[in-house]
């Protein structure tokens, strides 16, 4: 994965900044690239290294509204597997205040909500988050 990580990076580089490609959501660059590798170490459970590259990443750079939802929602799921719930929380917010509909919607997002309410002390900002995804009525 890091491997073909890394060469989706070398190509998108030697692309430029931002390569449009048809149906691909709105480019392809570092960037996006990193953004796949963020979601990739999740996926390999690896939260420190999601973390680390997640540092590479200028949210406000992602070519769509989705992408900047999907960067905080992976960055709270590498910080809750960190146990650490405080920046967990911040990044749901940041995802929520970027992309409020798409947050709602998204099942990983539901799912750390869920965890949170369940796992430790909960906050009034805790508790309107899983009210607005709906797993607080």
């Amino acid at each position: 994965m890091r491997e073909l990580t890394g060469e989706a990076a070398a190509i998108a580089k030697e692309l430029g900044p931002a390569a449009v490609l048809r149906d691909h959501g709105g480019g392809f660059s570092p960037t996006t690239v990193q953004l796949h590798l963020v979601s990739a170490e999740n996926s390999a459970g690896d939260p420190a290294a999601a973390l680390a590259a997640a540092k590479a990443v200028a949210p406000g750079s992602l070519p769509s509204t989705e992408r900047r939802a999907r960067y905080y929602t992976d960055v709270a799921t590498a910080f809750a597997r960190s146990g650490r719930r405080d920046q967990c929380i911040r990044a749901l917010l940041a995802a929520e205040h970027h992309a409020p509909e798409e947050t709602h919607a998204r099942p990983a997002v539901k799912s750390l909500v869920s965890g949170l309410l369940i796992s430790g002390r909960t906050t009034t900002e805790l508790r309107g988050l899983a009210a607005r995804v709906g797993v607080l009525t």
